[in-house]
Order: C-alpha cells, then sequence, then structure tokens
C-alpha cells in the first residue's frame, strides 16, 4: 500500500539529512515502512527505510533534536 502524504512531513534521512517526505510505503508486517523523502540539499528522493528516519525538531511541539540526527549532522559536516 502506498499512502501520498498532505501535508509533507519534515524528516532527517539518517545519512542523508533533511527532507520532506511525501509518501509512505506499507509492505506488510515482514517489512519496514518505507518513506518516500526528498531531500532539502541534494534534490535526491529516496525511499527511506523506518530504522534511517527521524522526525526534525520542533520548538512548538516540544521536540528536540533526536541524537541519531545530532550524530547524522556530525557524520556529514566537512573536515
Amino acid at each position: 500500500m502506498i499512502i501520498q502524504l498532505n501535508p509533507p512531513i519534515p524528516l532527517h534521512v539518517l545519512g542523508k539529512g533533511d527532507g520532506f517526505a511525501l509518501a509512505m510505503i506499507d509492505y506488510g508486517q515482514e517489512h519496514n515502512l518505507l518513506w518516500i523523502t526528498a531531500i532539502d540539499d541534494t534534490g535526491e528522493i529516496w525511499c527511506a527505510p523506518n530504522p534511517t528516519v527521524r522526525m526534525q525538531k520542533n520548538w512548538s511541539m516540544g521536540r528536540g533534536e533526536p541524537l541519531a540526527t545530532r550524530a547524522s549532522r556530525n557524520e556529514a559536516a566537512p573536515g
């Protein structure tokens, strides 16, 4: 089953960066959800498996930046 997300959801894909999930694919109980995500910095579209996806921080919701997201950003930082 594929579900179009309206509006898109701001996510961080570990190792890829911030982006917006446009849709989600659910192949059933034996598989991870796949988040079809457009990455902000590169414009790439990735089908990211659920374990590699994190919500972006949201001050108004009281949600800080997840530790895995912070580590992913540090790995991507030059030098």
